[in-house]
């Protein structure tokens, strides 16, 4: 399975924690189960990515609502575009995949599973974060 795939699947596993708002070993081993994700590398990626959003949701949520328009609220944005935000955040961050990367792959997840104007939203939450912090990549 290659990395776009992997990171769709840990896309689809974030949206599923956001709509279930319960996060645990359980609920990961039963999507990956579910989903036949056998080879131990997919995996093991899979529930990295995860475990990291979610050890760092806190600060990942508090990026994205630094920047939204003044009157917007992190509630009011859709799960899907949440789980996406916090993926591609997360990745460039924490996981060191260089921005391009980052926002590219997440911009065509939200072609994929978003809302119409999904892809230019997150794009423009994703650019300012890059702002923020200077990649040189």
């Amino acid at each position: 399975m290659n990395i776009s795939k992997m990171r769709e699947y840990a896309f689809m596993l974030l949206y599923e924690l956001e709509i279930q708002k319960e996060f645990s070993e359980e609920n990961i081993e039963i999507f990956l189960e579910n989903n036949e994700i056998v080879d131990k590398y997919s995996r093991k990626y899979i529930r990295k990515i995860v475990k990291g959003v979610k050890e760092n949701e806190e600060e990942l949520e508090k990026k994205i609502a630094e920047k939204l328009k003044p009157k917007w609220k992190l509630e009011r944005i859709s799960k899907i575009n949440i789980a996406l935000l916090k993926l591609s955040i997360y990745e460039m961050l924490y996981a060191n995949v260089p921005y391009k990367i980052a926002i590219n792959e997440i911009i065509e997840l939200a072609k994929t599973y978003g809302e119409d104007n999904s892809s230019s939203f997150i794009n423009g939450v994703l650019a300012n974060v890059v702002k923020e912090n200077l990649w040189d990549q």
